[in-house]
């Protein structure tokens, strides 16, 4: 089947140009079925059993007549708005187009375990521009894409969440053992980019720190394995992306500022806003949150697992 995976070129919404069945089933090396608590397709054996283990099925009577969770139920498959392009959060495998992981992808599975029973994910790849869209028209049922909470958003969609926090973040060489996080870089050469939040962000909290900056991020990333900065600083996401690319690079600590990424809804369908919400708690509660967060963006991340954002926290969600 045909997937596009430029999250730029994907028409705007009407017509569904590249979506695909993502059962973790046609990807498991057996080929038995996957339930709750087995082993998944793709990356490390535990890993992948951690994030499904005892992942919550949701009672009966929590699928409402007449409700979105009930349309997909009857529908067998949950039908995602994500990337195929994003390393760590939702990135398809060349060598094998039914196998995308990440933390955004594990949770996509996650949900769909919870309404289904089993994770049976249909993706359509959308452009930033595209998301609102494919909500309203019906396209797609959930977006799993950075979706940063904003209140303008919010007037066009529903978010459930925040699900994670986003935001600057601090990245070194490997071999870096002295520095922990943006307490560390008072007095440092701070890498960043060129007109991008760190440019502010970076002196309101180390005023002593010297800045350098890049227009584009590999630029800045070569300057950082160069040693021309001590740190770089740029979006967690963005750093544990560069990080999984390149083993001379670990991002240290958590965001020092706050980028509220939800699950993007239809607008005003506040039972399943609701649905999605209580479920949220329930896998942070369980243990699957961080299991897909260690076996994603955790694998790059010198920290322990993040707590999760308090639901309904920002607003807009």
């Amino acid at each position: 089947m045909s997937v596009i995976s430029k999250r730029g070129r994907l028409p705007v919404a009407g017509a569904v140009v590249a979506a695909f069945a993502l059962a973790l089933t046609a990807c498991s090396s057996g080929g038995s079925d996957l339930v709750p608590g087995e082993g998944g397709s793709t990356g490390d054996a535990a890993e992948t059993s951690a994030v499904f283990e005892n992942a919550p099925v949701a009672d009966d009577e929590l699928i409402l007549p007449g409700s979105t969770m009930e349309a997909i139920k009857e529908r067998g498959t949950l039908v995602v708005a994500e990337a195929l392009d994003a390393p760590l959060l939702s990135q398809q495998d060349p060598t094998n187009p039914d196998s995308v992981t990440g933390f955004d992808a594990d949770l996509a599975k996650l949900l769909a375990i919870y309404i289904l029973g089993e994770p049976n994910v249909e993706i359509v790849p959308p452009a930033s521009e595209t998301r609102e869209a494919l909500l309203a028209n019906g396209t797609a049922d959930v977006v799993f894409n950075t979706y940063t909470i904003t209140e303008e958003r919010a007037e066009q969609v529903s978010f459930a969440g925040p699900y994670f926090n986003s935001g600057l973040a601090v990245a070194v060489k490997s071999d870096n053992d002295d520095i922990k996080g943006i307490d560390d870089l008072g007095g440092k050469t701070v890498i960043v980019g060129a007109n991008t939040p760190a440019v502010t962000a970076v002196p309101e909290e180390q005023p002593t720190a010297e800045l350098i900056d890049f227009a584009a991020d590999p630029q800045a990333v070569q300057a950082l394995l160069q040693g021309r900065g001590d740190a770089y600083v740029q979006d967690y996401t963005l750093l544990a992306s560069a990080a999984a690319a390149n083993d001379d690079i670990k991002v240290v600590g958590q965001p020092f500022t706050t980028e509220p990424y939800g699950i993007g809804l239809k607008h005003a369908d506040e039972d399943f806003k609701q649905f999605i919400n209580d479920w949220l708690v329930k896998i942070q509660e369980g243990g699957q949150w961080g299991a897909a967060w260690e076996a994603s963006l955790g694998t790059v991340v010198e920290s322990d697992i993040p707590t999760p954002p308090a639901i309904g926290s920002v607003p807009g969600s």
